[in-house]
């Protein structure tokens, strides 16, 4: 492991961080009556999230402190492991809500699809950087990733959860333009992404409705009841726990749309706090993309950055009625123990890069600048 040439960046830590902690009363407040109503307990979900926050938080430490170098060199094991879960859900899954997205391991309940994101973005990001001499050509260094990411995508779409497959083909679109690809090649796969995407869509009476709820022609239920919860909250909100849409009226309102949850508790003035703390997360991990010592470190922080914004961008635009509804969780926010874990870690990874960058210098000890030639001014100020 590589001596870190800087400290890790504190603002988008203490960023990431408060999101998750104050997550913690969001998800209580949101899942109090359904918990009581369901487990028997106001407080089983609440216990059940603090336990991954408090997970969250460990592994982004742990992560932090990985030289992400190494991250590299099993990126495509990595990939292959999340592949491989992807296609157990199919004959080992756990089906919830017609759907087969999750695999159960003595109880705990993992979503293959979080881990499949970031494994697609290390491992495009390993690609990029070593296929740099010839990153324009079609058949020796795009096809490769088109590929991978049509592996995940097709799968995660399979379960179904097309919702999860857009965006992680978003994702890697821009991934993949990050690493100086073809424009030409990547406007082809963009616009065969959105034409099969949009047969995907039309080929489920459920997914026919969602367009028809978002264009206006049918009623959506889940987008009238979260707008309600916005126009409660107004400016500065009703009050932690005071909501009313929470009690049985949003569905999913401790996951796919806390969002609105605490637009209601905390108004205007707590939804805006929130996208500020992402929108500073991104500018952080720009930052540290455009300073990161090599190409796959640049390359891989502008992912997860881009990964990171997306999410919450969307999420939030679902539960405002700006993007048809979708199952997607805020990041660090949502009740959830795979999209936490795994958001932390990438997080971790990011401020790992970060630190080697050397953006935010780390000041020297009197003893190291004595052990340079003098005192480092900075290191008796």
């Amino acid at each position: 492991m590589q001596r870190e040439s800087g400290h890790i960046d504190w603002v988008l830590l203490l960023s990431a961080a408060g999101l998750l902690l104050f997550s913690v009363a969001f998800v209580y407040s949101a899942s109090a009556a359904i918990a009581d109503a369901r487990l028997g307990s106001s407080d089983k979900l609440f216990w059940s999230h603090a336990v991954r926050v408090l997970v969250g938080l460990f592994v982004i430490l742990v992560c932090a402190k990985i030289d992400y170098r190494l991250w590299r060199r099993y990126s495509k094991i990595i990939l292959f492991g999340a592949i491989a879960l992807l296609l157990y859900v199919f004959v080992g899954g756990e089906v919830r809500n017609n759907a087969t997205r999750w695999i159960n391991f003595g109880g705990i309940g993992f979503q293959p699809s979080e881990l499949a994101k970031y494994a697609l973005i290390l491992h495009l990001a390993a690609l990029l950087a070593r296929k740099q001499e010839y990153v324009k050509h079609f058949r020796s260094s795009f096809l490769p990733m088109i590929a991978w990411t049509a592996a995940v995508c097709i799968l995660v779409a399979l379960q179904p959860d097309l919702s999860t497959a857009s965006v992680i083909f978003a994702i890697a679109v821009l991934v993949i333009f990050v690493g100086n690809a073809s424009l030409l090649h990547l406007s082809g796969l963009a616009l065969l992404g959105v034409g099969a995407a949009g047969l995907f869509a039309f080929a489920a009476e459920y997914r026919l409705r969602r367009l028809l709820a978002f264009w206006g022609e049918t009623e959506n239920y889940q987008l009238e009841q979260a707008l309600l919860a916005f126009g409660n909250g107004g400016l500065l909100g009703v009050g932690p726990g005071q909501s009313r849409q929470r009690d049985f009226f949003l569905p999913e309102s401790y996951g796919d749309f806390i969002f609105s949850i605490v637009g209601e508790e905390y108004g205007f003035l707590g939804v805006a706090l929130i996208l500020l703390a992402f929108t500073v997360i991104v500018w952080r991990g720009l930052k540290t993309a455009r300073h990161a010592p090599d190409e796959f470190g640049r390359i891989l922080a502008a992912g997860i950055t881009v990964a990171l914004g997306l999410y919450a961008f969307v999420h939030a635009a679902v539960t405002c009625g700006m993007l048809p509804t979708t199952g997607l969780p805020m990041p660090f926010i949502s009740y959830g123990g795979s999209a936490t874990v795994f958001a932390a870690a990438a997080l971790g990874v990011l401020l790992n890069i970060s630190a080697q960058a050397g953006v935010y210098p780390r000041r020297k000890t009197p003893e190291e600048a004595a052990w340079s030639g003098g005192f480092d001014a900075q290191s008796i100020q």
